[in-house]
């Protein structure tokens, strides 16, 4: 897929509009900025260190090859020129290439207002034209209101990592989802 193609626009309940569209390399700080956001707010993600400016250099070009390879699927949802979430679908291999794996960061302040709703679809959209059947996630137990948007777009618990997270001393189970394409 081409880099910084434009695949649909919203508008949210503020009156700003949400561009979903696939990144561009002028990106780059623009997403190290939402994830270290992430990680400065103890989201209920996976990372738990900021990155670093040249971690995300030299991570970024090689996603962007793989999405115009199609060995992917990425997302970002800008509003007023800044990015606010970002999504990936990563493309198994061998006897599981017709499963991804899905991940979504949406920044404080924008969750809640259909963006994450709207990326998932998107994706879930974008996957089935690469021929995938079979999407799977990992959330956090305790992120309920994540939990709840998978649901709404089709994803169902198919089972579950007891104290898979340990944070600030609590241990926290994981949820595995998965969604069949039709």
């Amino acid at each position: 897929m081409q880099v910084g193609k434009i695949l649909g626009r919203f508008p949210i309940i503020d009156g700003q509009e949400v561009v979903l569209r696939t990144p561009k390399r002028e990106d780059l700080d623009d997403l190290m900025e939402l994830i270290n956001s992430l990680v400065d707010e103890k989201a209920e993600i996976a990372r738990t260190a900021k990155v670093t400016r040249d971690e995300e250099a030299e991570w970024f070009p090689r996603m962007l090859a793989r999405l115009e390879k199609d060995e992917l699927v990425f997302l970002v949802a800008e509003v007023d020129g800044k990015l606010v979430a970002s999504s990936d679908i990563q493309i198994l291999h061998g006897d599981e290439k017709h499963v991804g794996v899905l991940g979504i960061v949406v920044k404080t302040g924008f969750r809640g207002l259909g963006i994450g709703t709207q990326m998932v679809e998107t994706l879930s959209e974008q996957a089935a034209g690469l021929g995938l059947k079979v999407l799977t996630l990992n959330v956090f137990a305790t992120n309920k209101q994540a939990i709840h948007v998978y649901e709404k777009v089709g994803f169902i618990q198919t089972g579950t990592v007891p104290k898979k997270h340990l944070r600030e001393g609590q241990y926290i189970d994981e949820v595995i989802m998965t969604k069949l394409i039709e």
